[in-house]
């Protein structure tokens, strides 16, 4: 028995061996340009079965990215659809700010300047069923704005969601 080992005794030898077969050369030995047109003695050497199966796979990226556009555009219209109830929520605190501000500094007529001020800068999508309610307690007046979030695809989804923005302000004395 000898010490001496020769390289196909390894681990990457045996690993060489099984890869040599499976790639039809049964003798061990590499040989060929890679694409199966080999002179080694195994099965499939040298009859070009790797161009073959390459010409199978042409085009399929182009189908593949055919049948995921209707998944890619779905996930797009979900994620504008987050963004717009994001949108809502930032609309709604700031029409409410806006309303209670502009109902704590009015001399006459607070209710009306309140809704007045919290209307403005709404954009008619979130103005046409907008809901504001405005009054006082003691030394602090509020509003409350309730704004609808739209829908991107009407008929693909409805949220019936409504977002509400709540403020105050310390009234300003009227001397």
């Amino acid at each position: 028995m000898t010490t001496t080992r020769t390289a196909r005794s390894g681990i990457r030898g045996r690993i060489a061996v099984l890869r040599d077969r499976r790639n039809g050369n049964g003798n061990g030995k590499r040989t060929g340009d890679g694409a199966g047109n080999g002179t080694g003695n195994g099965a499939g050497a040298g009859t070009g079965h790797r161009t073959r199966r390459r010409d199978w796979d042409r085009g399929q990226t182009a189908i593949e990215f055919l049948g995921m556009t209707p998944f890619i555009i779905l996930i797009m219209l979900v994620l504008w659809e987050c963004a717009l109830i994001g949108y809502t929520f930032s609309l709604a605190g700031n029409a409410a700010d806006v309303g209670a501000r502009k109902g704590s500094g009015a001399e006459y007529g607070a209710r009306a300047a309140c809704r007045e001020g919290a209307m403005k800068d709404l954009p008619d999508a979130w103005a046409d069923e907008a809901s504001v309610r405005c009054g006082g307690g003691s030394g602090l007046y509020e509003a409350t704005v309730k704004l609808k979030v739209p829908v991107l695809v009407p008929g693909l989804f409805d949220l019936d969601t409504e977002i509400t923005g709540k403020a105050g302000s310390p009234r300003e004395d009227q001397r």
